[in-house]
């Protein structure tokens, strides 16, 4: 589809990322844009290279002096005509002169005097931006800096060179155990001095304050520490510090380059509870050093040997949530990304003794065929473009504390690699990759990786040179052009939207002017947020090269009726399950025209009922969000109102566990209306605390008790609020409360106690504004008070349904 003619290559783009896909194919002459011309000449050459994983595209890079592009374009017979039509204009080119008639059939998009003018103006210039359009009169001018960040970045390998930078970047899972030894046989191993360090920790502090309030003094001792064993040899300065419950990551540069360090932000991804809490997740940190973009992302992903699925979307929600709000790069579109942590990734297929014995063996090859992480990338399931050194030392994980010697625990863990340090990008080569087995207080032992790094350092003096050559050239022709964009579409029409199956389409902003531009979504006048709370947009905002303008999308789509986005008063007047209701008697149940049938709803029963009968003793019941596919399973049994049973659904290994997230996290999160009611927020932050007082109270009329989550609120109702609240809510706060000490009479079994119960049920049973942060203070004294209220007698507080 690109047109070659002759001697000059017409490279059609929309101005996506390089190596992307253009998925919208042009079909006639006018869907196409001439985004830049490069001559075919002694100083051009063009070749390929494979994408690793992939059978049906390869890279075709095309070079001219110093600029090189690179696409990714799909193996077929029109890449294979493209190819030879390059190859016979190269030769063709040898023997004439270049000729630019063919660009004669955009004369209404381009000035032929300016065309012209501006190959004379730039003889040496690879790729010339080519006017697409004469300035209407009396339109704005240009943005002149969007067009001089545009004309500085095509031309920065003419005033940038390559320096070697040697990067030490190192990850430890410290089981919870405080700093007691020195850190530098672990940070100080090299005999000269890195120039940056990035230090991943997971697990600093495995209290319950550190998980509810975010808040642990291992924070600042970890950093002492670390300060403390960098390399003797140079002085270090703090970047960035970024930690989320046990998660740290500190980023330090050699004093001398800290000047040239420049827009530091950082981000944190929880995957954990509630498939957002900290306990699991990611912390980030982006930079940039001189003109090189750098991220580092240390990881703890999901635990246990079945659970590498979990893991694999545990990666995917931290690349997918993770958000540099400050300067709104994905982590995939950094120059070079460093991926550390615990990624917990075991080894499959083998028991504990045979694992032993191939270490005893050395046959590390082959332990390494059964690696988790090694497997899954192979599948492209996971940091599929990330590449990992080889693995030459004994498996991180794990060992008896104070030790060297693997698990002799009963449980005898089979040891496991699951302590890594990936990397992407162009001119990283990795110099050496080792774990350091004199440090022991953990049961895992920290992981060290140096590289030397190529890093883009800007030449002054040619930087100031050509800063000032396009100033004088923006001078001059800065009022000649006007800014186009083109979009493919004005508004977006989704399929049938159904509850956690989420769905995506792409809206193709091209450019077809010459000037850079910055867009951004942009909120309306009456509204909080640029798009309602069920729709995301990435990205965002960011820049299109080069051009742009207003344009408005219209965005609809018909949501099919579920359970678990339904409020608890119409589940309670629905006769049948949900997808099987007439549009009358939906109509009905939704307008509370319809009789009341159960004093909770169904689906809440089924799946309480389900936990009480097989999840009463099973640890981790609600530690981690449920995998999508079991969503689905459960949210489809529910709404159909299957005959199967539940366990049916699942592995069996996973099912309590699967419904016990989805109840906890979805069903509970997601009603139409919070158990505790919005109109009643100010009441539960102005209730007394007193448990015995409450009780009195909700003898006279109504008790809903709250713990909220991050401030813990609870509340009492005084018999003003009587009216205000149905029996309804009133009767799923108190079943669900009455499950939960049910739970607790188990404690022994599932490692379950009062106060983290309240800490994780607190946030769902009242989903408050989030405007609303109570402080530490109120938050303690009310998870001193919710234990008293979980072991309480409150089955006299139902109100049957008659």
């Amino acid at each position: 589809m690109l047109a070659v003619h002759q001697d000059v290559i017409n490279i059609v783009q929309a101005k996506f990322l390089p190596a992307e896909v253009v998925k919208s194919k042009p079909i006639s002459i006018s869907d196409l844009s001439i985004e830049i011309v490069t001559p075919i000449d002694q100083h051009f050459s063009c070749d390929t290279e494979p994408i690793e994983e992939s059978q049906s595209h390869i890279i075709f890079i095309v070079t001219c002096k110093k600029s090189i592009l690179r696409f990714k374009i799909e193996i077929g017979v029109e890449s294979s005509n493209f190819a030879s039509e390059v190859i016979r204009s190269k030769e063709v080119s040898l023997h004439s002169t270049p000729v630019f008639v063919w660009l004669d059939k955009y004369s209404d998009i381009m000035n032929h005097t300016n065309r012209n003018s501006d190959f004379e103006e730039q003889p040496d210039t690879p790729i010339t931006p080519i006017v697409r359009q004469r300035i209407v009169q009396g339109q704005m001018g240009v943005n002149r800096e969007s067009m001089l960040k545009y004309q500085l970045k095509l031309k920065e390998p003419d005033y940038t060179e390559k320096q070697e930078f040697t990067i030490f970047v190192g990850t430890w899972n410290v089981n919870g155990q405080p700093p007691t030894v020195s850190l530098r046989p672990w940070l100080s191993s090299d005999q000269d001095p890195p120039d940056l360090y990035a230090i991943g920790f997971q697990e600093i502090d495995l209290s319950k304050e550190a998980f509810l309030f975010n808040d642990t003094p291992r924070e600042a001792e970890w950093q002492k520490f670390v300060m403390e064993g960098v390399h003797p040899k140079s002085k270090y300065r703090l970047v960035a510090l970024a930690r989320l419950v046990g998660m740290q990551l500190a980023v330090m540069v050699n004093s001398q380059h800290y000047q040239y360090v420049k827009n530091v932000s950082y981000d944190t991804v929880g995957t954990g509870l509630l498939g957002k809490m900290g306990n699991k997740g990611g912390v980030a940190v982006r930079l940039e050093l001189h003109n090189t973009s750098l991220c580092f992302v240390n990881c703890h992903l999901a635990a246990h040997v079945e659970e590498y699925e979990r893991r694999n979307q545990d990666y995917k929600d931290i690349n997918a949530r993770m958000n540099f709000r400050r300067n709104p790069l994905a982590i995939k579109d950094h120059e070079q990304v460093y991926w550390l942590g615990d990624l917990n990734y075991r080894i499959t297929e083998l028991t504990t003794s045979q694992v032993k014995t191939l270490l005893q063996r050395k046959e590390l090859v082959k332990l390494l065929k059964a690696d988790q992480l090694n497997q899954q990338k192979e599948r492209g399931n996971v940091l599929l473009d990330y590449t990992e050194g080889d693995i030459n030392f004994q498996p991180t994980y794990k060992y008896d504390l104070n030790s060297d010697v693997f698990d002799t625990s009963e449980k005898a863990r089979p040891p496991a690699w699951t302590d890594r340090i990936l990397y992407r990008g162009k001119g990283i080569c990795q110099v050496v990759y080792r774990s350091h087995m004199d440090m022991r207080i953990s049961d895992h032992k920290p992981v060290s990786a140096l590289f030397k790094s190529e890093i883009s350092v800007i030449d002054p003096q040619k930087f100031r040179k050509i800063h000032e050559d396009l100033l004088k050239k923006m001078d001059k022709h800065e009022n000649e052009y006007l800014p186009q964009v083109m979009i493919d579409q004005t508004e977006v029409i989704f399929d049938l939207v159904k509850f956690r199956e989420p769905q995506a389409r792409e809206i193709i902003i091209a450019n077809t002017g010459m000037v850079p531009a910055e867009f951004e979504f942009i909120k309306k006048l009456d509204e909080v947020s640029y798009c309602k709370d069920w729709l995301r947009i990435t990205p965002y905002c960011g820049s299109i090269n080069p051009g742009g303008k207003d344009m408005f999308i219209t965005v609809s789509g018909d949501c099919q009726r579920s359970c678990f986005s339904t409020s608890i008063s119409t589940l309670c007047r629905i006769p049948v399950p949900i997808l099987q209701l007439s549009e009358e008697q939906w109509k009905s149940a939704e307008n509370n025209e319809s009789g009341v049938l159960y004093s909770i709803p169904r689906e809440l029963w089924l799946m309480v009922d389900h936990l009480y009968r097989h999840g009463l003793k099973m640890r981790e019941l609600f530690e981690s969000s449920a995998l999508h596919e079991e969503t689905i399973r459960i949210r489809d049994w529910l709404d159909t109102g299957s005959l199967d049973p539940m366990r049916i659904l699942f592995n069996y290994s996973w099912h309590r566990t699967s419904c016990g997230r989805i109840f906890t996290f979805y069903f509970l999160s997601y009603t139409k209306d919070p158990v505790i009611p919005f109109e009643l927020h100010d009441n539960c932050v102005a209730a007394a605390s007193n448990f015995q007082n409450s009780r009195q109270v909700r003898c006279k009329c109504l008790l809903i008790y709250h713990l909220y989550f991050f401030s813990h609120i609870y509340c009492d109702y005084f018999s003003d609020n009587f009216a205000k609240v149905s029996d309804l809510h009133r009767n799923v706060f108190l079943y669900i409360c009455m499950f939960l000490q049910e739970l607790l009479k188990y404690s022994n079994d599932n490692g379950y106690d009062a106060k983290t119960l309240a800490s994780l049920f607190g946030d769902i049973l009242l989903k408050g504004p989030s405007s609303v942060i109570p402080g530490r203070r109120l938050v303690e004294a009310n998870l001193a008070s919710f234990y008293n209220f979980l072991v309480n007698d409150l089955s006299s507080s139902i109100i049957p349904h008659k």
